[in-house]
């Protein structure tokens, strides 16, 4: 029976979950603030777990045509988060950089290798919460791509009492997008991640 309706789920949630998204997005009033130029160059991109209702639609207006993936957890919720994100035209590469790390990463490299932008969340898939992990950074050095942050905060938003503190901003709220890219270029692997931690950390909603 829970077979069934995780298949069930499946196929229905994730249009409901993207049409959600729609309203929403196009019901607040977004500002984007570009902390640093962000141009038509590849990228790795990255944002927090609790910010994925908005930050895949802040990329999508911000680079609407660039061909992309995004790493996501081969759990039942990321098969969710995957279907969802294909209506945003980004392919799905399923698994994690803490399960199955070596498989993932290879198929990261042969995204970028073929042009498209990986996108990651370092604390997904189970935190803990602003975590940073490997895969991020790891990916970003060995390509030697810049990395591509997306981060918002929301006027007025629900938050939900998950690991991630999910944040939806409510309808008809100010929505301020934090976009900037950064190079780890001559960082060593630590370095480079308290780096891009306190980048992250910058404009996000901490509570």
């Amino acid at each position: 029976m829970k077979h069934f309706f995780r298949t069930v789920a499946k196929v229905t949630v994730p249009p409901l979950l993207y049409v959600l998204m729609r309203i929403i997005w196009f019901s607040t009033s977004k500002k984007f603030h570009f902390i640093s130029p962000v141009g038509e160059e590849q990228h790795v991109c990255v944002c927090w777990h609790g910010e994925l209702f908005m930050s895949p639609q802040a990329y999508r207006e911000i680079h609407k045509k660039q061909l992309a993936s995004a790493i996501i957890s081969s759990h039942f919720d990321g098969s969710l988060i995957a279907g969802t994100l294909k209506y945003l035209h980004i392919r799905p590469l399923r698994g994690s950089t803490k399960r199955g790390a070596r498989q993932v990463l290879l198929q990261a490299f042969k995204s970028i290798k073929a042009g498209e932008e990986v996108l990651i969340t370092p604390d997904g898939p189970r935190g803990p919460r602003h975590s940073m992990s490997d895969g991020a950074v790891g990916i970003a050095l060995k390509s030697g791509l810049p990395i591509f942050i997306m981060n918002f905060m929301a006027e007025n938003y629900w938050q939900l009492k998950s690991w991630d503190r999910f944040v939806i901003p409510k309808p008809f709220s100010k929505v301020d997008f934090y976009l900037q890219s950064i190079s780890l270029e001559g960082m060593d692997f630590e370095e480079a991640k308290a780096f891009l931690s306190e980048r992250m950390l910058e404009h996000t909603i901490l509570q």
